[in-house]
């Protein structure tokens, strides 16, 4: 099955309204898409700074409309104050004026505090290969905006994302005096509801942007919901323990939609199931209600990976590649995978062998990411304390190498002092710095870092005003089998991908 990508809907206020009233889109695996308009023409001339939606005509002014002077709490932290600020009101307005595209299609909702997008990744790989026309909206993005709005796995074009920044401002200014100004995450958010119902995609994979419960993407009614691993993040806004954070990342269950997760710790999995009965659905934790088993292998002469045994009465996924480093990824596969089964509940038939297919497929920028440059460098997003300690684990059982060089930059609102503890016990040498451009604001200064870590080892760490600096000392102390590991935020992992990639190396498995 193909998806019907039109190169440009250039609609109105009220152009996804025909796609979320029903009929074409409302369809189960095998429907077709819908046509699109002709496409718009970019004018590389235009200024970058339009002053409402209606001047929206390029790329760069698409952009620089969803964030010139929008709330964006990834460049900028929320904290306690800004709990306020979350609410649906103004998402459920704009998506009004848009006619409803949420209600065009069906979806997944997935949540959790590490492991989100890897398994969104998964599970729509795999529907993609099955014949399922996906839809798969995630956040942040590494290199591009145009990431995280995707139909089977293709980002969508400059000239579509003008047209659907356009609509969803039209959307966001008509209801702005009553609801106040949009946030960029509402109008992205909104661009991909739109994206998804004009294409009739058969099924659409949502990660959650921040918690769960007041999450903008919680307006979906999703056949499945799926929680993966949760830790303490966010805490000024969804909670002091992991109990609180639980309950807001719970809050995506839905009356008649599978409530899943993995194994969880006690607090997390009490008040998971506390949300789960609260709209009347029992919660099945893959490993205990779900027959779940994973392995690690080294096969002489090749690469370590990890398989997977799902069975259910429904279907029996044995053996099934894990696509992407690390045990914390075959927990995120298990998960996917139990997601699939459920489907099957609502006429998605999901074969082992193109489930097989899919997950060989995967290929995600910054997820333990090794590139073949000498010496070695892996990227990771790894941005809280559960993430940096997964990474860790991975590295030594998934590579070989003499000494574990690493550069770190995370921001200024995450738990440093429990990542830096991590890197304290694990790297032979760490390079600090902090994240530029519009991430600068955010991000710890690399002397705090450095700081911290000398009170956690003992021992000195270099310090770098900026990421290519960093890099260069990294690239220069490295030795022969010796690894380079990028590491603590988006940002970071940004920046080295943009500055591998001007010296020719290929980095980044996202855009091209």
């Amino acid at each position: 099955m193909t998806s019907s990508k039109p190169d440009n809907p250039e609609p109105s206020a009220h152009a996804a309204q025909p796609a979320a009233q029903g009929g074409s889109s409302r369809r189960g695996p095998g429907g077709a898409g819908v046509r699109g308009r002709a496409p718009v023409r970019v004018h590389a001339q235009s200024p970058p700074s339009p002053g409402t939606a209606g001047d929206i005509s390029s790329y760069a002014q698409a952009q620089a409309y969803l964030l010139q002077g929008r709330v964006n709490f990834e460049r900028t932290a929320p904290g306690a104050g800004d709990a306020g600020r979350f609410k649906l009101d103004r998402t459920r307005a704009i998506l009004s004026a848009l006619g409803d595209p949420h209600t065009g299609f069906r979806s997944v909702h997935v949540a959790g505090t590490k492991g989100k997008g890897s398994t969104c990744e998964m599970i729509a790989a795999s529907l993609e290969r099955c014949g399922c026309t996906v839809g798969c909206y995630t956040s942040p993005h590494v290199l591009d905006v145009r990431e995280r709005i995707r139909v089977n796995r293709a980002p969508v074009s400059p000239e579509r994302f003008v047209g659907l920044a356009r609509a969803a401002g039209l959307a966001a200014e008509s209801v702005e005096a009553a609801h106040g100004r949009a946030t960029f995450f509402e109008l992205i958010t909104a661009m991909g509801f739109v994206c998804f119902a004009q294409d009739a995609v058969d099924i659409a994979v949502v990660e959650v942007g921040l918690g769960g419960l007041l999450d903008c993407t919680n307006v979906i009614s999703p056949l499945v919901a799926a929680v993966t691993l949760i830790g303490l993040d966010h805490t000024e806004v969804l909670g002091q323990t992991v109990g609180q954070i639980a309950a807001q990342k719970g809050g995506i269950f839905k009356p008649g939609a599978a409530a899943l997760t993995i194994e969880q710790s006690e607090e997390a999995l009490g008040a998971l199931r506390r949300c789960a009965q609260a709209v009347g659905e029992r919660l099945a934790v893959v490993g205990r209600d779900v027959h779940f088993a994973h392995r690690f292998e080294w096969p002489s002469g090749g690469r370590p990976l990890q398989r997977v045994t799902l069975k259910t009465p429904r279907n029996s996924f044995e053996h099934m590649p894990v696509p992407l480093r690390g045990e914390h990824q075959a927990l995120n596969c298990g998960l996917a995978l139990a997601v699939l089964d459920r489907l099957g509940e609502h006429g998605f038939v999901c074969p082992p062998e193109r489930v097989q297919e899919g997950l060989e497929s995967v290929r995600l920028p910054g997820r333990l990411e090794v590139l073949p440059t000498q010496p070695r460098v892996a990227l990771d997003v790894a941005h809280n304390p559960a993430s940096v300690a997964a990474l860790l684990k991975a590295l030594p059982a998934n590579l070989q190498y003499d000494s574990l060089i690493v550069v770190f930059g995370c921001a200024a609102d995450k738990d440093a002092p429990a990542m830096v503890r991590s890197l304290a016990s694990a790297a032979d040498k760490v390079i600090f710095t902090q994240a530029g451009g519009e991430a600068a604001a955010r991000a710890r200064p690399a002397a705090d870092l450095a700081r911290l870590f000398r009170d956690a080892a003992d021992r000195q760490a270099q310090t770098a005003p900026d990421l290519p600096s960093a890099m260069s000392d990294a690239l220069r102390a490295a030795q022969g089998s010796d690894l380079v590991l990028v590491a603590g935020s988006f940002y970071i992992v940004a920046e080295a991908t943009t500055w591998l990639r001007q010296r020719g190396h290929a980095a980044g498995a996202g855009l091209e």
